[in-house]
């Protein structure tokens, strides 16, 4: 080999580093980015949710009516799980929508207690901790993201003209 080859060897070994490095750069940005995005997306998904189904949970003015009707947290309860379902688009019962529904109650009780329907030491840990414990518990039963249930887009109903 010449001096002259070898010298143009070792700029190719030289480019093809500096381009393995890009690529393993580039792989370990489009894996953070999408980690950063999926966290972005689950924390807008989150606050929106918690925002109607607090607005959903607010206790309203009770009136004199029947005490062996239902509380108002009961009322609660039900005004925001069936936000939750339509949220889902869910429209239909199952073992699983109704297990998910039962343990997110959890989470109604503390935003309802929390909006003045009953006092809580501290009710934005109270809330944050029936989330944190509802999430966990989807996560386990599901092996996966109770967020991700809004990945699937709601289909859209034919327009018929008639």
């Amino acid at each position: 080999m010449t001096t002259v080859t070898t010298y143009l060897e070792r700029l190719q070994q030289a480019a093809d580093r500096a381009q393995s490095a890009e690529t393993a750069c580039r792989r370990e940005a489009a894996t953070r980015i999408a980690v950063l995005e999926r966290e972005r997306a689950f924390a807008f998904r989150r606050m929106n949710l918690m925002r109607s189904v607090a607005d959903a949970a607010k206790p309203q003015m009770e009136d004199d009516s029947d005490p062996a009707e239902r509380s108002g947290e009961e009322i609660a309860v039900a005004r925001a799980l069936a936000l939750l379902r339509v949220r889902l688009g869910w429209s239909s019962d199952s073992e699983t929508r109704d297990a998910t529904l039962a343990h997110f109650a959890s989470v109604v009780i503390a935003l309802y207690r929390a909006s003045g329907g009953a006092e809580m030491p501290d009710e934005t840990s109270g809330i944050d901790d029936a989330l944190g414990r509802f999430e966990a518990w989807y996560e386990e039963a599901h092996g996966a993201s109770f967020w991700m249930l809004f990945d699937n887009p709601m289909q859209d109903t034919p327009r018929v003209d008639f």
